[in-house]
This record gives structure tokens, C-alpha cells and sequence, in this order.
């Protein structure tokens, strides 16, 4: 039998590299490990346990000089135990390309995440981690706020008692004075709401908290606002609370209210001084334009948020969309299972289970760091994922919040255990200057983005958008040239670059291909 005709380069690269180069002696004691892993690898059935000789010969060798030779095992013998463990392997993986390649891939690649798992739990905690904390936290809330745990427990009570002034949230957080005096300064013109629940994720010993950073307003959204643009939409809405940027697709606005009102918040001229459900004349003239156009397939209802609409209200918006034939999808924006996640009762359940039995409905969430996943909310958003066909996140990229790899990576795997899919991640809206403060470069956002590829699940990683006049992708092209047919991409992990052969155009254009080719001419 010729041996050399079944190893393939990688083993006949692993083989001289062990066995090139004059011999030493084992001065370091390799000997007895080699031949009690040989013994091992010999005698039994294990792929591993031959892995696990090569690996320590090819250490050995790089460390020391030693050849196998000098360890006890022949070159012949080496390639004998190279054949076993092919024909071990139920996919015929060579002995070379696990050891000389594969070994070699993963060390390198996990060496590209070993900081980020050392990171990420001390630099962007979930929920999860920081619930003891957070329960500490609703209790003394609780106790502050002299509510019952039935209260605390439903929806109603968390919005009775939801903090709206300075005042209140300074008997909740332990602020410095002046931050309180800007909070005040900005609540004149601006709304503030957290309610209970979403104030207990806040560490409040950390002024950059994340969630504090999106739920307290400061001097910046009074000081920046400057020269207010048009509310967002304004230019895109051709009727009664609808807004369209696409031909398919539109957005109900169907109320201003929200659980808690976000600093960074794209609709804050929406929001108005008081909370409102719209008059039924103006859901009907919004479902009459939509019922006209039959182009339209794709209908968001949003706000404010989704789910602040009383059950009676979404049963009848969604039964109205599921009447019209040409409405196929449906999706609800929210927040609310991250901020009062008490909402997320069997009533709403229901509500939506029924609607998906029609046709898909999907929730669009905003989910902006992991502090926001905590067991409830996660809770929450396993049930709605029964009840619904997609569950989607759209972050915003925001300053101090999620503005780093091991923010924005961590925030996405830990949503993706949630049962919520990354979706997009916004760039920070310029049309608002009341929160120029908390943008980031696209620049930034992209080298985040980019550096998830190789590195997390492939669908944790979502897409990175700017909104202007419609979603506009910020994604940097991998693409650098052409060669002979071949493209040259580029690895964004690394910036290793490779070749991909294209398409043979000729073969693409051929119009005779599968059965067509047995079609008469």
C-alpha cells in the first residue's frame, strides 16, 4: 500500500515539518508523555487521542527541536497513524488539516474574542447578571413609592406611578443637586417618565449608567436644541397618521404614548404634553388609505409605542388590516416589555397569536444595551415569541451606551438568548439636535459592525442604517477588485483578503439550464 497517496498537502506539511532537521536528545522529558499518548492512539478508536499526540509532537518540536524519531515514533508509523485517523473521521478530515489548520484557526480566532469575554461582563452587565441588584433596587422603590407588590405587578400600577418630575426621581436616584436643577430645566420643555420597574435597572451609584443615560434628560436637549427641524415624516405623510417612505409599506403613528419616554427619542414632537389615543375618525381615515392602496403589503403600527394601545384598540386595528387581502404582514413597534414588561399579559397574547394565525405578525423592539435584559423581561419576550412569527430589535448607536464592540456584541447576544433577532442598528438621527450629544460617527458604528463578522453568531449581527428619507445601509463594501474572473474580498475581522471566483457569466445567462433543457426548441 503507498502510503503518500492518501495523505493529503496539509499532512505531508505537518509530517516534514516533525521530521526535517537533525535530531536531538530529549532532554526535556518529552519521551514518557509521547508513549503513553502513543500507546493511546495505537490502541483505541479515539480521533482525539491522535490529535492530542500530533499536537504535543509539533509543541515539542517547536519547543525543543525534538523529533518524533528520537521519541519513539517512526515517520512510517506517523503515517500509518495519520491514515487511521482519516479513516476514523466520518468526513475523511485529514490528520494535517485538523492539527496544521484547523488547531490553528480556532486558537487564532479565539484569541480574537478572549478579551471581549473578559470584558464584557464588567463593561456591559445584563440584567440577568445585575438582577440581584435590580431586585434590591424594586424593593427600595417599592418602599419610596408606598406600592403594593399588586401594584407593582400590573401595568396600570407601574403607569400610576411612573416618575415624571424631579422631584420624584430624586427621592428614587441619589443625584448630584446640579444634575437634578437640569433635569428640572429640561422637564419644562421636554417630558420625563420612567416607571418604577425600568428606574430599577439604573445602577444608581453610575452617572453613565446606560438605562440612566436613556430615560433621564439633561442640560443638552435644552441647550442643543437651536433650530428645530420639521418632526420627522413630515414631508412622508400622505394621510391621517400614516407615514410612507416606500411604496409597499406604511407606518400608522396610532398614539403618543409610551411607557417611558427615551432621550434619544427620533418622534419627540410627536410626544405633545399630554398623553392621547387618537379619535376613532382618525384610525378610520388611516385604515381607508391604507384599504385604497393595494400596493401596500407591509404595515407597522407604532407611536409612541404599540403596546400602550388599549386591547380593544389593537384587536380592532389589527382585525382591520387582516380584512384587507393585500395586507400581508403586520408589525407592532415597542418597548414595552423591556420598560413595564407587566403589560405582557395572556389578554395581549391572545391578541396577537389570533392576528398571526391570519397573517405574520412581528414585534419590532428597541433594545439598547443588556442591563435591559433581565429574567421578566426575557420572560416576556418567550412568550411573545410564541405568540408572533418574528420578534426584531432595532437598536440606536448611542454615546456611552453601547458605543464599543463589547457593548454592542454583548447587547446582541444576549437579545438573541432572549428570543429577540438584531435587526438593525440605527445611527443616531441628525434631525433632532435636542440629542446631538449622543451621536456617534458612522464611522465608529461601521468598525463595531464589522468586527462582529467572524467573531458572533452570524445572525446576532444585525444591519447598521442611517435614516434619511428611508433606511440607507452603512455597511462598508468588502469588495476590493477583480481579478480574472475571480472577486478580492476582504475579511472585515482580520483584513485578510481572498480571492472568491464569481459567476461564469456565460453559464448565468444560459437560459436552457435544469429541466428547461429538456424542453422541445
Amino acid at each position: 500500500m503507498n502510503f503518500k497517496e492518501d495523505l493529503d498537502e496539509y499532512t505531508e506539511e505537518l509530517l516534514d515539518f516533525l521530521y526535517t532537521g537533525k535530531d536531538k536528545e530529549d532532554e526535556s522529558g518529552y519521551g514518557p508523555a509521547v508513549q503513553e499518548m502513543l500507546v493511546k492512539a495505537r490502541s483505541g478508536s479515539s480521533v482525539q487521542d491522535i490529535v492530542d499526540l500530533f499536537l504535543y509532537l509539533k509543541q515539542a518540536r517547536m519547543d525543543s527541536g525534538l523529533s518524533p524519531d528520537c521519541l519513539g515514533l517512526a515517520r512510517s508509523d506517523a503515517v500509518g497513524l495519520a491514515i487511521k485517523h482519516q479513516d476514523l473521521d466520518e468526513h475523511r478530515v485529514s490528520l494535517g488539516g485538523r492539527v496544521n489548520q484547523a488547531a490553528f484557526i480556532v486558537q487564532q480566532a479565539g484569541g480574537r474574542v478572549d478579551s471581549y469575554l473578559e470584558d464584557r461582563d464588567r463593561e456591559a452587565p445584563s440584567g440577568i447578571m445585575l438582577w440581584e441588584r435590580i431586585q434590591e433596587n424594586h424593593a427600595r422603590i417599592r418602599e419610596v413609592l408606598d406600592m403594593s407588590m399588586q401594584e407593582w405587578n400590573s401595568f396600570s400600577g407601574q403607569l400610576r406611578y411612573a416618575i415624571e418630575s424631579p422631584r420624584t426621581l430624586e427621592s428614587i436616584l441619589n443625584l448630584p443637586a446640579g444634575a437634578l436643577e437640569e433635569v428640572g430645566r429640561v422637564t419644562k420643555d421636554y417630558r420625563m417618565r420612567l416607571t418604577p420597574y425600568y428606574a430599577g435597572l439604573i445602577m444608581p451609584e453610575s452617572l453613565d449608567d446606560p438605562v440612566l443615560l436613556q430615560s433621564v434628560p439633561t442640560g443638552e436637549m435644552v441647550d442643543n436644541a437651536g433650530v428645530e427641524m420639521p418632526p420627522v415624516a413630515a414631508d412622508h405623510s400622505p394621510a391621517r397618521l400614516i407615514d410612507q417612505f416606500y411604496p409597499r409599506v406604511v407606518t400608522i403613528k396610532a398614539t403618543n404614548m409610551c411607557a417611558m419616554y427615551c432621550t434619544h427619542c427620533l418622534r419627540i414632537a410627536h410626544i405633545g404634553k399630554k398623553d392621547r389615543i387618537y379619535p376613532e375618525q382618525a384610525y378610520s381615515e388611516a385604515l381607508d388609505y391604507i384599504r385604497r392602496d393595494r400596493r401596500i403589503r407591509d404595515v407597522l403600527i407604532t407611536g409612541g409605542d404599540a403596546f400602550m394601545l388599549p386591547d380593544k384598540v389593537l384587536r380592532y386595528m389589527l382585525s382591520e388590516l387582516d380584512g384587507m387581502e393585500h395586507v400581508r404582514i403586520k408589525r407592532l413597534g415597542t418597548r414595552i416589555p423591556v420598560t413595564t414588561p407587566q403589560r405582557v399579559d395572556q389578554e395581549l397574547l391572545d391578541i396577537l397569536e389570533e392576528s398571526n394565525d391570519k397573517k405574520p405578525v412581528r414585534v419590532v423592539t428597541q433594545i439598547n444595551t443588556a442591563q435591559e435584559i433581565t429574567p421578566v423581561s426575557r420572560e416576556a419576550f418567550r412568550r411573545i415569541s410564541k405568540a408572533v412569527s418574528a420578534v426584531l430589535n432595532q437598536a440606536v448607536l448611542l454615546k456611552g451606551i453601547n458605543d464599543s464592540f463589547v457593548k454592542m456584541a454583548h447587547l446582541c447576544e444576549t437579545i438573541q438568548e432572549a428570543y429577540v433577532r438584531p435587526y438593525y442598528i440605527f445611527n443616531c438621527s441628525y434631525r433632532n439636535p435636542q440629542f446631538s450629544h449622543l451621536r456617534v460617527p458612522v464611522e465608529k458604528g461601521r468598525d463595531i459592525v464589522e468586527g462582529m463578522y467572524g467573531n458572533i453568531s452570524g445572525d446576532a449581527i444585525p444591519r447598521y442604517i442611517a435614516t434619511a428619507g428611508g433606511k440607507i445601509p452603512l455597511h462598508r463594501s468588502n469588495v476590493l477588485d477583480r481579478e480574472q474572473g475571480d472577486i478580492i474580498l476582504q475579511k472585515p475581522w482580520s483584513g485578510e483578503q481572498v480571492r472568491y471566483p464569481d459567476a461564469d457569466p456565460e453559464v448565468y445567462s444560459d437560459s436552457r439550464w435544469g429541466l428547461k433543457r429538456y424542453e422541445a426548441k
